[in-house]
C-alpha cells in the first residue's frame, strides 16, 4: 500500500498540481488512510512546498448540517475563505464509509451550506491549482460490486495510468466542439438538440479530478430542446435516483421524472432559477471505467458516455448560468447500455460510445488508450 501512495502523491503533486517550491497547498482529508496522507506531506516538502492539512468527517459534517443556522454559516464561510485565499493549490482525499450519509438532511439545510459556501468554492476552483479524488472505501467497492482488494486494484490501475496518452485526441476534440454551433444526441429515451456555438471547451486529463477522461463546455443556455434519459443512477446530497428523464424547452427543463425520490427531484431543480438550465455538457472516456459505481467522479469519466449537468455553469467555459447546485448526470451509450450518437453539426462523430470517421478522435477509444 505505501508504494501505491507514493506513487499516487507524485501524480497529484506533479501531473495535476504541479506543485513548486514556495507554495501553500491545503490538503483537505475526508476518512482518508494516514499512510496517503504522509506521502502526501512528504511529497509536498520534497518540493519545497508548505503542506497544511484540514481533516474532516462525514458523520461530524451532517452533525453540522442538520444544526446549519445562517449565523454559523456565515462564520463557517468567512473562515474558509480566509484559509483557501491563502493557498495556492488544493488536493482533496474525500473517502466515506457511507455515501448516504446526508440522505436525511433536509433539503433546505443543504441549499443553505451551498449558497454559504459558494464563494469560497468559486475562489478555490478559479483561483488556485486544485485537484478532488475520492479513497477506495469497502463502501466503494460494494458499490462496484467488486471484493475490496480487487478494487483497490482497480483504483490505483485507473488513477495512475499515463493520463498523457488523452492528450493528442482531447486536443482534436476541443478544437472540434469550439467550431461546432449545433449537437444533437440520440438513443433509447433520449433525442435532445442544442448549440454550442463560441463556447470555450475545456480538456480534463488528469489536473482537475483522478481519475479523469473528459473534454466539456457548455450549451448556449436557452437553446436545449427535447428529451434526455440517464440510464445511470446518480446520488446528490445523499439521496439516490434512478432513470432520471428530463424534458426541456428552450433551455429550460420543463418535465423532470424519476421512478426514485420524483418529488425530490423537483425539489432539487427548483433550488433557484438556475437550477432548471443546463451548465455543463461533457463527453467522457477514461478507457478504464466501464460501469457505473455511484460515484461521479468516476461515473462522469466512463468510456462511452456524455453527463448534461443541470447547475452552475463553469467558468472557463460559462454560458451564464448561475446556481447553487452543479448536479452531474450521466448517459452511457455504449451497446451494453443501449447504444446512441453524438452528431456535431450534422456529422456523426461517436457512435455506441465510439469515436468514429477522425483518426485523432478516434484516440480518444479505449483501444488506444489502453494500448
Amino acid at each position: 500500500m505505501k508504494q501505491y501512495c507514493k506513487k499516487l502523491a507524485k501524480v497529484l503533486c506533479g501531473h495535476s498540481t504541479k506543485i513548486a517550491s514556495g507554495e501553500n497547498v491545503m490538503l483537505d482529508f475526508s476518512e482518508t488512510p494516514s499512510e496517503m496522507a504522509e506521502a502526501l506531506i512528504e511529497e509536498i516538502c520534497a518540493r519545497g512546498a508548505y503542506p497544511f492539512v484540514r481533516i474532516n468527517s462525514p458523520r461530524i459534517s451532517r452533525a453540522l448540517a442538520m444544526c446549519a443556522t445562517p449565523e454559523r454559516l456565515k462564520t463557517a464561510a468567512d473562515i474558509d475563505m480566509g484559509m483557501i485565499q491563502k493557498m495556492d493549490a488544493y488536493i482533496a482525499i474525500r473517502g466515506a464509509q457511507n455515501i448516504y450519509e446526508n440522505s436525511d438532511v433536509p433539503q433546505e439545510k443543504m441549499a443553505m451550506i451551498s449558497a454559504a459556501m459558494k464563494e469560497s468554492v468559486d475562489w478555490r476552483v478559479n483561483k488556485t491549482k486544485w485537484v478532488v479524488l475520492r479513497w477506495p472505501t469497502p463502501s466503494m467497492a460494494q458499490l462496484a460490486r467488486m471484493s475490496t482488494e480487487a478494487f483497490q486494484d482497480f483504483y490505483f490501475e485507473v488513477c495512475t495510468m499515463d493520463y498523457s496518452r488523452m492528450t493528442p485526441g482531447m486536443d482534436a476534440l476541443r478544437r472540434l466542439m469550439e467550431e461546432t454551433d449545433s449537437v444533437r444526441i440520440t438513443g433509447k429515451g433520449t433525442d435532445l438538440e442544442f448549440s454550442i456555438k463560441g463556447m470555450r471547451a475545456i480538456t480534463c486529463g488528469g489536473q482537475y479530478n483522478i481519475p479523469d477522461g473528459e473534454v466539456f463546455t457548455a450549451p448556449v443556455l436557452d437553446s436545449v430542446q427535447g428529451t434526455i434519459e440517464y440510464n445511470t443512477p446518480t446520488i446528490y446530497n445523499g439521496t439516490s435516483f434512478d432513470s432520471i428523464r428530463l424534458e426541456f424547452k428552450d433551455g429550460k427543463i420543463i418535465g423532470a421524472y424519476s421512478p426514485s425520490n420524483a418529488g425530490k427531484l423537483r425539489e432539487i431543480l427548483s433550488s433557484d432559477s438556475g437550477a432548471s438550465r443546463i451548465g455543463e455538457f461533457a463527453l467522457g472516456f477514461n478507457p478504464y471505467i466501464t460501469k457505473p459505481m455511484c460515484d461521479i467522479l468516476f461515473d462522469e469519466k466512463i468510456a462511452g458516455s456524455f453527463h448534461f449537468t443541470p447547475g452552475q455553469a463553469y467558468s472557463e467555459a460559462d454560458n451564464g448560468n448561475k446556481s447553487r447546485i452543479h448536479w452531474d448526470m450521466v448517459c452511457i451509450q455504449t451497446p451494453e447500455y443501449g447504444g446512441g450518437e453524438i452528431y456535431f453539426d450534422g456529422k456523426l462523430i461517436r457512435k455506441d460510445g465510439l469515436f468514429v470517421g477522425d483518426s485523432e478522435l478516434e484516440k480518444l477509444n479505449p483501444g488506444y488508450l489502453k494500448a
